[in-house]
């Protein structure tokens, strides 16, 4: 008899770990692709600082924020424009077969914008929990009374969470640009106004995606005001100019190479963190940012190892803000803004749709507290149309780069660089 009892406990504890196996394997797929949506994410962002990079000053953007407003776009794009737009964005590309009459390989829109919209749940979710504040909104604009596919309405609002919500582009341009503008400022505490400036809508636009990002946390390890005092800070050319530098002495996570020394400066619960990436050159940032790429970093990531350092930061604000066409299509994104070319079919049914504009803004302050940063995204779319023991010396006194990741998903939210803290 109590082998019997123990046949039949043995055999019920089999059935339930073939259960928990079968129920844990699509979690693990979803993970997997969760982390090719952050993986193509980073790539993305470094690619298109590099294409950024270029110009002289400094530079502050949210790579995430244009990836998010671009997704929601590709979901309503088809043909050799989702193509071209996931190979550039670096979307995976998941596929699944066709019809049983077909051996066709289609697009998995729906596990794609649901992989990407479950990394906006948990960062929103998380911001939630009061040890920091991030927040990532999404919003759909439409031109009143134009029929849009059902299908591409609910991914956007169930997927992405974006607000489907209607204006009049057409006899109202004005009034239209305002309630959106106003929406932004709202999602991003008023730190980002005026997104969409004068004549960039006008009658023939039919529909605007925008995505706006607000993060505002401390320093896990804040700076004493008291230390905050003015020091010389050397620019590019040579030139000194008194900054007012914050200053510490801390163990972190610090590694150095020939050329540059890395630092990461967490926030409160360490779920995020600054990485600042210091050339020991005073003029070597250009060398450094030639080298930030989608295989570098992860290696540099690894490589820094807790221990004491001697941190001089300064204090630093900024705001950037840039028409976006023009690089995207310098990175091969090229069909999505040509009228009778792009395909957005899966927005209404027809091919007359094109991608007009694409604008970013993003804002920056570093202080003794922590850091506040915010960014927005607008896509317009128109009709045809081994370390010593002794401390580390981390001295930011001259250029540098600096990244705001989030540690959980590895996802890089924010990138930049200081040139002049006082410009």
């Amino acid at each position: 008899m109590k082998a019997v009892k123990f046949l039949f406990i043995l055999v019920v504890l089999i059935a339930i770990a073939r259960f928990c196996r079968a129920v844990d394997k699509p979690n693990a797929r979803m993970k997997t692709v969760e982390k090719s949506v952050v993986e193509g994410n980073n790539k993305f962002a470094l690619e298109l600082y590099a294409k950024l990079g270029g110009k002289e000053g400094n530079l502050f953007c949210s790579p995430y924020s244009i990836s998010t407003a671009l997704a929601m776009a590709c979901a309503g794009a088809r043909g050799s424009t989702e193509m071209q737009m996931a190979r550039v964005m670096h979307y995976p590309v998941i596929s699944r077969p066709g019809d049983e009459f077909s051996s066709t390989i289609i697009p998995d829109r729906e596990k794609f914008a649901g992989a990407f919209g479950n990394i906006i749940k948990d960062l929103n979710s998380r911001g939630e929990k009061g040890a920091y504040e991030l927040r990532v909104a999404n919003a759909l604009w439409g031109q009143e009374g134009y029929e849009f596919v059902s299908d591409f309405i609910r991914v956007v609002s169930a997927q992405y969470g974006g607000e489907c919500k209607q204006v009049d582009f057409v006899g109202a341009t004005e009034a239209a640009r305002k309630t959106i503008n106003t929406w932004v400022e709202k999602k991003t505490e008023n730190k980002i106004k005026d997104l969409i400036k004068p004549g960039v809508l006008n009658r023939m636009t039919r529909l605007v995606l925008t995505n706006a990002i607000y993060f505002k946390g401390n320093w896990a390890r804040q700076f004493k005001k008291a230390r905050t005092r003015p020091e010389p800070f050397t620019l590019a050319d040579g030139k000194k100019i008194d900054v007012p530098m914050m200053n510490q002495t801390e163990h972190f996570k610090y590694t150095e190479t020939e050329d540059f020394q890395a630092l990461e400066l967490p926030y409160v619960d360490n779920e995020l963190s600054m990485i600042i990436l210091l050339p020991k050159r005073t003029d070597g940032l250009g060398d450094i940012e030639k080298t930030l790429t989608a295989e570098n970093f992860p290696k540099w990531l690894k490589k820094l190892h807790k221990r004491k350092v001697i941190v001089s930061v300064p204090k630093f604000r900024m705001t950037s803000q840039f028409s976006l066409a023009s690089v995207l299509k310098s990175m091969g994104l090229t069909d999505a803004f040509v009228p009778d070319v792009a395909d957005f079919s899966g927005m209404n049914g027809k091919r007359d749709l094109f991608i007009s504009a694409v604008i970013h803004k993003a804002y920056v302050d570093v202080n003794e507290e922590g850091t506040e940063a915010a960014a927005a995204t607008g896509v317009v779319i128109g009709v045809t149309s081994v370390m010593p023991d002794r401390p580390a010396v981390f001295r930011a006194d001259h250029p540098f780069l600096f990244l705001i990741r989030d540690n959980i998903s590895g996802g890089i939210l924010f990138i930049g660089r200081v040139m002049n803290p006082k410009a």
